[in-house]
């Protein structure tokens, strides 16, 4: 696995290291891998916080009722049983 070297102020290097001594991490690295994984996660949701606000100011609102759910329950049930006759 490749390598990377980083400097920290002291006072941040000191906050890593009573991060492991705490023993929730093995090591400053696995410390460090949980740092950037969260901070992929949470790109992510924004990523999809945005989404899904574009979708919800794209157009005209329609009502989800249980009956348009059952209408699209259908239309796949259809296009599973078409798929599987070819």
């Amino acid at each position: 696995m490749p390598t990377m070297n980083i400097s920290l102020p002291e006072n941040l290097k000191e906050f890593v290291e009573s991060q492991v001594q705490s023993g929730d991490y093995s090591s400053v690295s696995e410390f460090m891998r949980a740092l950037v994984r969260r901070e992929q996660k949470d790109r992510e949701r924004e990523r999809l916080e945005s989404r899904i606000l574009e979708g919800l100011n794209s157009g005209d609102t329609v009502e989800v009722t249980p009956e348009m759910w059952n209408q699209l329950r259908r239309r796949l049930q259809n296009r599973g049983s078409v798929r599987k006759q070819a």
